[in-house]
């Protein structure tokens, strides 16, 4: 079993410590390849909807950026756990970005079976609606390809430290790996 970790924050804080404590979990308790890759870190293009992927198996038009790399990468993991901080009540550009590129693999087509997961990392109470809308992204997207969203956090913290300071997040996110079937 493969699974990828992508980060989609800038900031090394919150986000990045969730994934790093789930990628821990994963690491100590299945029979799993883990990679986390900080999606901040590549450049990565738009789609540009012209379609090229269509006719030439899966492969993007030269856009000369990193988007085919990270969508070979999403192609090769069962498991996907996409890490984001909330931005305007929704995911961070650069994970959008690496999920926007991911249309050139027409995953809807192949219905090839994933889990996923979203950590959405946000400073807000977690009842504010910027986490539902995220979840309902998500849901959607799974539906549409035919995925299983297995992980579904919000985490309400700010400061660089909130998340390690809190226990119960902490215990929460060592645990994630259950839900990996």
């Amino acid at each position: 079993m493969k699974v990828l970790l992508l980060n989609g924050s800038p900031r090394k804080g919150n986000t990045l410590s969730a994934l790093e404590i789930i990628k821990k979990g994963i690491e100590e308790n299945l029979k799993a390849e883990v990679e986390l890759l900080d999606v901040t870190k590549y450049s990565v293009a738009g789609c540009l909807a012209c379609d090229y992927c269509s006719t030439h198996k899966g492969k993007c038009v030269n856009q000369k950026d990193d988007g085919q790399f990270l969508a070979d990468k999403m192609e090769e993991a069962d498991v996907i756990i996409f890490g984001s901080p909330v931005y305007w009540w929704g995911i961070s550009a650069q994970i959008k970005l690496a999920i926007d590129r991911m249309y050139m693999k027409k995953f809807e087509a192949d219905k090839k079976y994933k889990q996923i997961g979203i950590i959405a990392v946000g400073a807000d109470s977690l009842e504010d609606e910027e986490y539902e809308l995220i979840s309902r992204q998500f849901r959607c997207i799974c539906n549409y390809i035919g995925w299983d969203l297995v992980i579904d956090k919000s985490i309400s913290a700010y400061a660089k430290t909130d998340l390690l300071n809190n226990k119960e997040v902490v215990d929460d996110l060592e645990e994630v790996w259950k839900s990996i079937k």
